[in-house]
């Protein structure tokens, strides 16, 4: 009996140190692929500001080109990364940064609706779109949020802006433990060339994301489910946990991913989901403020800064009055999986919308 106590906990042990090492590792591959990213960006600036100047002339379309780019990317993270990475570079505006940001956002819930449908796929257990309308709630809760956001945000920018520049030059932004990698990033863009280093930069971020999912995958789901999910009938507390696990983790994937089996087979109820989902949509800014403070951007620090004080003030004027906010959520999601016709206009509306934004010369 003591003998299997003993090996139950040196396994938990083993466990746990193959989690931290996971972890440790992902997070040291994600720093280096922040700076390898900065260090192309900066010196292809010359094509990549032509290249910009082309197609995204304006604020709307780099809205529209971000949004879009998370589709393709299924990671709004990412698309994040090389926003603040090119304005830091003084290829786009101050404005185009907070767009690119916010259009990251608008995008992001792409990657819930293709886990949703994976788990159509395994299980075949409820139609398509049952199984996708986890990813179809969170593409309206970020809506309802971030695009009043967005607008109320750029409305404001102008009056912002001298605000901001105020604090950004208030704060000193230095992570000196990562200059020990600026030689070799610098050496590794010189030797592959900038096109080659641009693209293994977004294969590094894309690898220590991925990486960072697998360990995440690793840790006792059950337990979390257990210790947290029951938790969820409280509103502010289910709104917290968003932000806390979302931030902790700096993966969506995880955060709402964990909970797409447990929605879809009504462990949860809708009404419970929608804060949580609420919070994991504040909680994702924060690797996107760390990538900031990576590159010493003070300025892309603030811009980011506001657009998460203006989301999480929307949010916060939703979860007051969230009865009947939640009432008109619910209406909408339950026509939209019900309803083929209009399940097929919604997802065409979430492509034809962003790309018409792209291209519109604003």
């Amino acid at each position: 009996m003591d003998t299997d106590i003993l090996d139950r906990a040196l396994e938990h042990v083993r466990e746990s140190g193959l989690l931290w090492v996971g972890g440790v590792v992902a997070l040291t591959t994600f720093l280096f692929g922040v700076q390898l990213l900065g260090a192309a960006t900066e010196a292809a600036a010359a094509p990549l500001e032509r290249l910009f100047r082309q197609y995204v002339a304006g604020d709307a379309p780099a809205l529209g080109f971000s949004w879009v780019a998370t589709y393709v990317l299924t990671n709004g993270s990412v698309v994040a990364a090389l926003s603040v990475s090119l304005f830091e570079a003084g290829i786009i505006t101050a404005s185009q940064l907070f767009l690119m940001v916010a259009g990251s956002r608008l995008g992001a819930a792409a990657v819930v609706v293709l886990i949703g449908a994976m788990d159509y796929f395994l299980k075949r257990q409820y139609s398509m779109g049952e199984a996708i309308s986890l990813g179809m709630l969170t593409f309206l809760l970020t809506h309802s949020i971030y695009v009043p956001a967005t607008v109320l945000g750029y409305l404001l920018l102008p009056w912002l802006q001298p605000l901001l520049g105020g604090v950004s030059e208030r704060l000193e932004l230095s992570f000196q433990s990562l200059e020990v990698l600026q030689p070799a990033t610098t050496a590794i863009v010189d030797a592959v060339g900038v096109g080659p280093g641009f693209a293994l930069a977004i294969l590094v971020l894309f690898a220590s994301l991925n990486l960072f999912d697998r360990v995440l995958k690793r840790v006792d789901a059950d337990w979390l489910r257990r210790r947290f999910f029951h938790r969820f009938r409280h509103k502010w507390i289910a709104f917290g946990l968003g932000i806390l696990i979302t931030g902790a983790t700096t993966s969506v994937a995880f955060s709402l991913g964990m909970i797409v089996p447990l929605y879809n087979r009504r462990y949860l109820e809708q009404r419970e989901v929608v804060p949580y989902v609420l919070g994991a949509n504040i909680g994702t800014f924060f690797d996107t403020i760390l990538v900031a403070v990576v590159l010493e951007s003070p300025v892309a620090v603030a811009l980011v800064v506001a657009l998460l004080l203006v989301g999480l003030l929307v949010t916060m004027g939703v979860l007051l009055c969230f009865s009947p906010y939640f009432e008109i959520v619910d209406a909408v999601q339950t026509r939209l999986v019900e309803e083929r016709r209009y399940r097929i206009a919604f997802l065409v509306s979430l492509v034809l919308v962003p790309t018409v934004i792209a291209v519109v010369p604003l």
